[in-house]
């Protein structure tokens, strides 16, 4: 019986052909629609400070219940969703105002004196919105893919084609990259350079607790005799291994900085080199199709994607390059290359669409002509992934820059404090401990498929089930957040 039960659970993630990108689009926008209404709530009405319980209820109910509907219940319906959202945001915005009290509260006497030179990379909420959100998606698909309720055109694909979740693997590593460049603005804003072997050995620490984690998943699946979808990344190889073994592989590529000095076009070379790998030799067919007769073969999905996301990280470097650093004020009458060169905002939309245009030309029959795969982490699936969190990250922003305008001044003593009230609590909270909470939803999801005949559950029970699994991560992360802990990825 129960190896009859693990037979269907592996089947019921096996042999799958995703959905449509416009569709994906279309679920994913919800969390910068909710975003946007959670920021003209603030803005408009301060309704999120002080933070009390009816604020934690509202912000959990934008943030977190609205996704968990977006990929459930509203999955057949995503635009009208996304209609129930910005319908109110768009009439709040109208209607109300700042005030003068509202945008510039009083500040202390200690801000008021300090003379301290600003912050040159400052914490920018989009971004904090644009990674918890991304988080919080996540989250929630690691469990909810195990019910009926969750479309199956959302689990991961077989072998080619598109899903909410292969976006959601490659996001968490696009995303892992744009933080990841602010060490490298520190380095180059005070002209250091760190040889290679000290950034190796600084990498191999971030990379030990992931690889850690990676050994504990692999021992407790197989000891627990868990369902497992093998053609994913392999017998042995899981998500934490790609995770632990990108920082060595960044570091080796940050040296290659000196002779190509942009990381967006480093990644395109190696997204093109591994493409050419997979075209013009047997790698393709090897990974596909060969008998697991040693460990090479036995984990080649996640060895030989490997490269696709170091290729992804890479992008989102090239992002924070541009994302993470002060923005320059733009002067009225700017020309259009000024206005790229200073304009956060401009920037995001015009990587975007040329992201877009490399990805459909990939694509694209009068182009290369090829399909997206998560499981080979092909060049389609990295300009899909960078494209879509570009354009991403080019919407948390303009929700920002119209809800929150000129919020971040170098003169101004109260920039940090502003910043944190334009920010979601929970979705700073996610960000800030992304590594803790999606450790726990690991252990929470094995917890649950143990305890619960998933497959057997009712529509209503379902969402039960997930409301309150959601609802404990938002509860430590709230936690976490306000004792000041931070365990990010």
């Amino acid at each position: 019986m129960a190896n009859s039960y693990k037979a269907m659970k592996e089947a019921f993630v096996s042999g799958l052909t995703g959905g449509t990108v416009g569709e994906i689009n279309y679920v994913t926008l919800v969390a910068p629609s909710t975003v946007l209404l959670w920021s003209v709530l603030q803005s408009r009405l301060r309704l999120f400070t002080p933070y009390n319980t009816p604020a934690i209820l509202i912000d959990f109910l934008l943030n977190c219940a609205a996704i968990l509907c977006a990929t459930t219940i509203y999955s057949s319906a995503p635009l009208l969703l996304n209609l129930l959202i910005i319908l109110p945001a768009a009439s709040l915005y109208l209607i109300y105002r700042p005030t003068a009290k509202q945008a510039k509260p009083r500040p202390s006497r200690r801000l008021e004196h300090s003379e301290q030179a600003p912050e040159p990379f400052p914490i920018k909420p989009f971004v904090t919105n644009y990674r918890g959100s991304m988080l919080v998606v996540t989250c929630i698909a690691i469990l909810a893919v195990d019910f009926h309720i969750f479309p199956r055109r959302f689990a991961k694909v077989e072998n080619w084609g598109t899903s909410l979740m292969d976006m959601g693997v490659g996001s968490f590593v696009f995303s892992s990259g744009v933080v990841s460049a602010r060490s490298i603005l520190r380095d180059q804003m005070n002209q250091r350079s760190t040889p290679l072997l000290k950034r190796l050995v600084a990498s191999l620490r971030h990379s030990l607790p992931l690889l850690v984690l990676g050994f504990i998943r692999l021992y407790s699946v197989k000891g627990l005799d868990y369902a497992e979808h093998v053609t994913e990344y392999g017998v042995h190889w899981n998500f934490f291994f790609t995770l632990g073994f990108l920082p060595p592989f960044v570091a080796i590529f940050h040296s290659l900085f000196r002779l190509i000095p942009s990381y967006a076009l480093l990644s395109c070379i190696l997204g093109f080199a591994y493409e050419a790998a997979l075209d013009l030799t047997t790698l393709k067919a090897f990974v596909l199709t060969a008998p697991r007769t040693d460990l090479l073969s036995k984990n080649r999905e996640g060895i030989f994607s490997f490269f696709g996301y170091l290729a992804i990280f890479l992008a989102g470097q090239a992002a924070g390059m541009y994302v993470l650093p002060r923005q320059q004020p733009v002067e009225k009458g700017a020309s259009t290359r000024d206005i790229l060169k200073k304009s956060t905002l401009a920037r995001l939309v015009a990587w975007t669409l040329l992201w877009t245009c490399l990805f459909v030309f990939s694509t694209n029959f009068y182009g290369m002509g090829l399909a997206v795969s998560r499981r080979l982490a092909n060049l389609p699936y990295f300009l899909w992934v960078t494209a879509f969190n570009c354009g991403q990250l080019a919407l948390f922003c303009a929700v920002e820059t119209l809800c929150f305008p000129n919020l971040q001044k170098a003169d101004d003593p109260l920039e940090s404090q502003k910043g944190k009230e334009a920010t979601s609590r929970i979705l700073s909270a996610f960000n800030r401990n992304g590594l803790a909470l999606f450790l726990l939803a690991n252990l929470l999801t094995g917890l649950v498929n143990m305890t619960v005949p998933t497959l057997h559950v009712k529509p209503l029970a379902s969402m039960g089930i997930l409301v309150a699994y959601i609802s404990g991560v938002c509860g430590l992360a709230l936690v976490l957040d306000h004792r000041g802990i931070s365990i990010k990825l």
